[in-house]
């Protein structure tokens, strides 16, 4: 018996892409959802004039906020969620179209499956870096929801109930530098307001050996070396990166400790949150 699937696709501001992306699920989709958090660059305009999706629209918090908004509105108990800047690939679009068509997805014990990804900075494939091991759980049933987690949520689906396709993703991740960037200061901020809401605290540690250690991580021991200049970009923006988050912790803090003097009684209710949500923006 044939599984009908949704295929889900998140996207704000995704002009270059999304055109590209619906092309690559069109043959998978049962059904076709574009969600999106507030487009203004002729995204929807685009979508809405090719009418073969059907459009959600809603505010913007977090990537798993969003996604686990729009999961239950799915009409189908599998689901393929795909984001944006991703293309299916014609060999994954060949291995999932044989699960739904042989009926294994209905008989499988499996909730999810984990998907490889290849990865492009500015049309360059990176190889290594760290991205070579680059999974993504994206095709799982309806009944699993992501992590409350601002940045790098997962799906909350047990390893031993994950199986495991061979094809990949196409993943377009940024189209420019200034794009790697921002998006990159985004996750800094969202990690640092996840970190002080489980209590962890900063220190000279992180804000100097930590980023040190990461560019070694990224650029010797996962190879970005052999990536030529786009591993040392990668590696030098992780570093970075690693240095934003514990530098956004530190602040935090510091609001936090400016709150509890200002206001002793109020010290536990403290959640000093606006200048990094504006810097993230």
């Amino acid at each position: 018996m044939t599984t009908r699937l949704t295929v889900i696709i998140p996207c704000k501001d995704e002009l270059p892409n999304i055109d590209a992306c619906i092309n690559s699920v069109i043959g998978l989709a049962d059904e076709l959802i574009v969600a999106d958090s507030g487009s203004t660059d002729g995204t929807l305009e685009l979508v809405q004039a090719r009418g073969d999706c059907r459009i959600l629209e809603r505010e913007y918090v977090n990537s798993a906020n969003f996604k686990n908004w729009v999961i239950p509105q799915a009409t189908h108990d599998w689901i393929l969620l795909v984001d944006a800047d991703e293309r299916v690939t014609p060999e994954l679009a060949a291995e999932i179209l044989r699960l739904k068509e042989s009926g294994e997805l209905e008989q499988t014990a499996h909730d999810a499956f984990s998907i490889a990804r290849r990865n492009f900075l500015l049309k360059q494939r990176v190889r290594f870096s760290g991205w070579q091991h680059d999974r993504v759980r994206r095709l799982f049933r309806k009944t699993c929801c992501y992590q409350t987690r601002r940045v790098h949520a997962e799906l909350e689906v047990a390893w031993s109930k994950t199986g495991y396709l061979n094809a990949a993703f196409e993943h377009h991740t940024f189209r420019s530098l200034k794009h790697f960037s921002a998006k990159m200061e985004r996750y800094a901020y969202w990690r640092a307001e996840d970190l002080f809401a489980q209590g962890k605290r900063t220190g000279w540690v992180n804000l100097t050996l930590r980023p040190f250690f990461r560019f070694l991580k990224h650029y010797v021991l996962q190879l970005g070396i052999l990536d030529g200049p786009t591993g040392l970009i990668i590696s030098s923006s992780m570093a970075f990166t690693e240095y934003q988050k514990y530098a956004a912790l530190w602040e935090l803090e510091c609001q936090a400790a400016i709150a509890a003097a200002e206001n002793p009684a109020a010290k536990s209710e403290a959640q000093p949150t606006a200048v990094v949500q504006r810097r993230a923006a």
